[in-house]
């Protein structure tokens, strides 16, 4: 079979420079850079991307060696169908590792036609590393190698306030943009860079944050025979991803004519406020799974799919997300419920297996950023507490004892969580373990004993799972709360 690069495949295509991406794994591969490529078919944007390589290790040489070309499956479910899409992505021009080719990483920054920044170096890449230093080649963290590469393209065009960037980073932080613009106003004084390179980072690039949401499981190594049995051609980058996809942009007019994303059949919007798209994802999408994670396992499921698709588990999970959670959240609600819908066909999508205990991981602190601001909203709203979401709060304490009929429950979490919850079911009193749990600030950040009805619940539900299980269990208690 033949090797897949540009010669073999007959591509003479090649494109301007418009983009500088730090980062080449999965997620960039399969969402921002078909993204491009979509944008690049719709309305001839003819923007090619460099990759850069944001740390010393990493798939640029690879990626080189296919001459930037890597194929896309994507599948899911859409409204009950199942779907595929194969798409080779040929918009990336090359990659650059900025350890082993400094020089070339920084000629990036004299690019006449050179226009956006995008980056996911993962939640921790977007951060300040005191140790770096403006003369290391490169700094260690990405926004001090991002800092660099502005000051040279400064320099190199004297200051022109039409050379400035659009800033797009996709880190899954809140407010990503503005932290990074932080952390580079932080370097440019550190380092000296002079007030009229700051000035020039704040009068002439713009940043934007962003929510970006789709499922990539990436490389599918263990079905990879299956995969490449549909080319003609060997391809050692192949990335596997659902066919959902949402990219929010904050932006206005400006940013609109610049990336004209309304003119493809992608869900990209650019938006004046991105923070109803993240608290919608977030209470959702990230809700319900942390929602059915403790309740679902004690049930006896394995997998997403398998919770959603149960007679059982699918109706507790659809009552919650569409009786309660929705029903606190202040937006469109025809808007809401299609959104849910669409998150109920991707945990069903076939070709992902996600699989209950992989995502059971710190599933405190997720209960406290997903769910709880729902449950407390619902108390709020109704006066009373939400049957579903407190049952779920329910399971979750009862997963956090650790066993369950004779078998150890895959509880994950720092050692002062599992350790102090193995303290708190030391003790054979619901009402005990109840208010030591709920009364914890550390975990809440507030006194949940106080809240109207919620310790009584609780307490009822821990002793109908102990005694009858989950399913007979919420029954039970249902019939009071």
């Amino acid at each position: 079979m033949k090797k897949l690069n540009r010669t073999n495949i007959r591509l003479k295509e090649k494109l301007p420079i418009k983009v500088v991406q730090f980062g080449e794994g999965n997620f960039l591969r399969a969402f921002v850079d078909y993204a491009f490529q979509e944008l690049n078919k719709a309305v001839d944007f003819n923007a090619g991307i460099v990759v850069i390589q944001p740390i010393d290790r990493g798939l640029v040489n690879i990626l080189n060696e296919q001459d930037g070309l890597y194929t896309l499956f994507m599948k899911g479910i859409k409204k009950g169908k199942e779907i595929q899409d194969i798409e080779l992505i040929s918009n990336l021009v090359k990659g650059i590792n900025p350890y082993t080719d400094f020089n070339d990483y920084l000629s990036l920054a004299k690019e006449d036609s050179l226009e956006f920044v995008i980056s996911n170096t993962t939640e921790a890449g977007i951060t300040y590393l005191e140790s770096d230093k403006f003369e290391m080649q490169p700094p260690s963290s990405f926004p001090g190698k991002l800092t660099v590469l502005l000051y040279e393209r400064f320099k190199h065009f004297k200051g022109d306030t039409s050379k400035g960037l659009t800033i797009i980073p996709c880190e899954l932080i809140n407010h990503n943009s503005e932290t990074l613009k932080e952390i580079i106003l932080k370097y440019v004084s550190d380092w000296n860079l002079g007030d009229d390179f700051k000035t020039w980072i704040l009068e002439s690039n713009s940043f934007h944050s962003t929510l970006v949401d789709r499922i990539v499981p990436g490389y599918p190594k263990d079905n990879i025979e299956a995969y490449s049995a549909q080319l003609d051609y060997s391809d050692n980058l192949i990335v596997a991803a659902e066919a959902f996809l949402l990219w929010v942009i904050e932006g206005g007019d400006e940013l609109k004519a610049k990336l004209p994303f309304d003119k493809t059949n992608l869900d990209v919007k650019i938006v004046d406020d991105m923070q109803p798209y993240r608290t919608r994802k977030v209470r959702i999408l990230n809700g319900s799974h942390t929602t059915m994670v403790p309740f679902s396992i004690l049930y006896g499921n394995k997998t997403v799919k398998q919770s959603v698709d149960g007679n059982f588990t699918g109706d507790f999970i659809n009552k919650a997300i569409f009786n309660e959670i929705i029903d606190t959240l202040d937006m469109d609600k025809d808007e809401l419920i299609g959104f849910a819908e669409e998150v109920l066909d991707r945990f069903r999508n076939p070709f992902i297996i996600h699989n209950l205990s992989s995502i059971a991981l710190n599933s405190i602190s997720k209960f406290k950023v997903r769910v709880l601001p729902s449950l407390l909203e619902y108390v709020k709203i109704h006066k009373k507490v939400p049957t579903h979401l407190t049952f779920a709060f329910a399971c979750l304490i009862r997963f956090y004892k650790g066993t369950w009929k004779g078998e150890k429950l895959p509880v994950n979490d720092s050692e002062d969580i599992v350790v102090n919850f193995n303290e708190i079911w030391k003790s054979n009193d619901y009402h005990q373990i109840t208010n030591e749990v709920l009364s914890n600030e550390d975990y809440w950040e507030e006194d949940l004993t106080k809240i109207e009805n919620l310790t009584n619940a609780v307490v009822l539900a821990l002793r109908e799972i102990d005694a009858y299980g989950v399913e007979e269990g919420f029954e039970n208690f249902s019939k009071t709360y």
